[in-house]
């Protein structure tokens, strides 16, 4: 069996997959949805269905998780996105795809379920930080790199889904060489077996963590879904706006690391407010300069570098407030959180660029923000049960 720190780099190759398969089937399948007629409103609803299928099956992981151990249930999570990945190319229905899709968001969360829980669990207190951001880091190249399979549309459209599935099939095959472990199960008694009581006493204990991981979810699925809208809106050309977008996502690549290791250094609280506070700072500006397409790209790379790790933040501040055994509930709220904002962010945003005409689409943005980053700094701080330290 494999080293404890080549463990870690399976489990991190698996997270990159599963960010390159995500990346790949948002532009892949909404292009050809575009092409074959679809609305862009049908088009928008079936883009949803990764995220339905995130949330619904978030609140039944830990049993199995607690029954079996990280090995399985992680193993499990990537035959449900590798066989859905497959299938694909046999039959072009869109409650077909729409199943598929919401498979991959089923298989998708228990991959992230258990390799989150099993790092945040194992990590070194001092170094937690550095270990999630690696983490986040290796997910958004995953997600960065994925769209460019749209180009292989031009040759098959079954080739990128054959790729995808094959090359997820051989990272899949290396968790054979990991040994199992089980979950920390010291205090399950003093918590109880309920799903629901241990959720209700995570986020009693940790709720300013989740609120990172939505924001994330808020501010990716907006910037990808409304934003684009609302730039043709002000007179911004397509191909501009397929530049400037991605910036923000290039931008986080680059804060990842060193953002996770000034977290392990300064504290998870202070660094979080001040990345939010910077993201106030860059969307301000960004509403500010939203006519000029240097500014936005300048902007969002600046938002991006600040905000663009709040998921891997939020899930490190969630480890530091909660107790170990009290993880596997904390991880699937992170989860939870991210689709909720995921979902809500392009539904809210659509909605305000309708309503409220001539008001800078940013101001809602940085609003989010503001009030994000009351919680969090509002939130006070509790340290573990010695017990579970």
């Amino acid at each position: 069996m494999v080293s404890n720190r080549t463990r870690f780099w399976i489990l991190i190759a698996l997270v990159t997959i599963s960010g390159f398969s995500q990346g790949m089937l948002l532009p892949l399948l909404a292009v050809i949805l575009e092409q074959n007629g679809v609305s862009s409103s049908v088009n928008g609803l079936h883009a949803a269905a990764l995220y339905i299928g995130i949330l619904i099956s978030s609140p039944f992981m830990e049993k199995p998780l607690q029954k079996f151990g990280y090995k399985p249930v992680i193993m499990f999570g990537g035959v449900l996105v590798i066989v859905s990945l497959a299938l694909f190319p046999l039959w072009q229905a869109l409650w077909f795809w729409f199943i598929l899709r919401m498979m991959i968001g089923i298989g998708d969360q228990i991959l992230h379920f258990g390799t989150q829980t099993w790092i945040t669990a194992t990590a070194h207190e001092k170094s937690r930080g550095r270990s999630i951001a690696y983490y986040g880091l290796f997910f958004s190249l995953g997600f960065t790199f994925g769209p460019l399979m749209t180009n292989l549309l031009s040759i098959s459209m079954a080739l990128p889904f054959i790729i995808s599935s094959v090359i997820s099939f051989a990272v899949w095959m290396t968790m054979w060489l990991v040994r199992n472990q089980m979950p920390p199960q010291e205090q399950q008694t003093a918590y109880g077996t309920s799903s629901i009581k241990r959720f209700g006493l995570a986020i009693k204990l940790g709720w300013a963590a989740f609120l990172p991981p939505l924001t994330y979810g808020f501010l990716e699925a907006t910037l990808h879904a409304t934003f684009p809208v609302y730039g043709l809106r002000i007179g911004h050309d397509v191909n501009m706006l397929s530049l400037i977008i991605p910036s923000f996502a290039a931008a986080s690549l680059l804060s990842q690391i060193p953002l996770g290791a000034l977290s392990d250094r300064y504290g998870r609280k202070i660094i979080i407010t001040s990345v939010i506070a910077g993201g106030i700072v860059s969307f301000t500006l960004a509403g500010i300069f939203e006519s000029s397409t240097a500014g936005l790209f300048i902007t969002f790379a600046i938002g991006g570098f600040f905000v663009g790790s709040l998921f891997s933040l939020g899930i490190t501040y969630m480890t530091d407030l909660l107790p170990k055994d009290l993880l596997p509930a904390g991880n699937i709220l992170c989860g939870m959180s991210f689709s909720i904002g995921s979902i809500a962010g392009p539904s809210i945003t659509g909605v305000f660029i309708d309503v409220f005409e001539g008001v800078s689409f940013f101001f809602l943005i940085v609003i989010t923000l503001v009030l994000v980053f009351l919680g969090v700094a509002l939130h006070p701080a509790q340290k573990k049960a010695a017990s579970s330290a």
